[in-house]
């Protein structure tokens, strides 16, 4: 069975975006040769990758062209030609198409399906996008937190899930830390509790 891990570029008060779009751009984000390295083999060594719609569009958006541009470090181009030659799956109920090697999952049904896809796929399988993470996390199926803190603290902004107030423990699996004061922390999702009364 594979193993669904959200993983997220994160502010010290777990904030992935400052403002809206600002997903993997923001400049409270220290992104070097370094952590874009981790970031490579962590993404190499995935059996897939799952992306809810508006995550999917950033990435669309960015990759495929930085495989060929030659202003861009050689990382950056690697990355470029990891993701888009990785399996994707985009879950979305709008778009009906997607190209560099991503099959669409949509309809009320769609987290049945990922559940499906989970029990056949071998490996790590990476979400990426808050509402994803959120709707896996509410049915059970969130295994692991891969998540990149960086020395900020941005106080506003998207939170790391959405519209999630149940306490949550984890077991730390490993940690690394950078030398932009990057941390690296991955986390087994031991169990969501239901939030205490008092």
């Amino acid at each position: 069975m594979g193993r669904f891990v959200y993983s997220m570029q994160v502010s010290l008060d777990l904030r992935i975006e400052q403002v809206p779009g600002d997903n993997g751009a923001g400049e409270w984000l220290r992104l070097d040769e370094e952590l874009h390295r981790e970031a490579n083999a962590q993404t190499q060594a995935l059996a897939l990758m799952v992306h809810g719609r508006a995550y999917y569009e950033v990435m669309e958006e960015c990759w495929p062209r930085a495989r060929e541009d030659a202003s861009l470090p050689d990382f950056m181009r690697e990355y470029g030609e990891i993701w888009t030659a990785k399996p994707k799956v985009l879950v979305s109920r709008t778009r009906r198409s997607a190209d560099h090697n991503t099959r669409i999952v949509g309809g009320d049904d769609a987290i049945e399906r990922l559940a499906a896809l989970r029990a056949e796929t071998d490996g790590r399988i990476s979400v990426g996008g808050a509402a994803l993470a959120t709707q896996l996390l509410r049915a059970g199926l969130l295994d692991e937190l891969l998540l990149f803190t960086h020395p900020a603290v941005l106080g506003f902004g998207r939170p790391l899930f959405d519209d999630y107030d149940r306490p949550i423990d984890l077991g730390l699996l490993e940690q690394r830390s950078f030398e932009q004061g990057v941390t690296m922390h991955r986390y087994a999702v031991l169990d969501a509790k239901e939030a205490s009364p008092c």
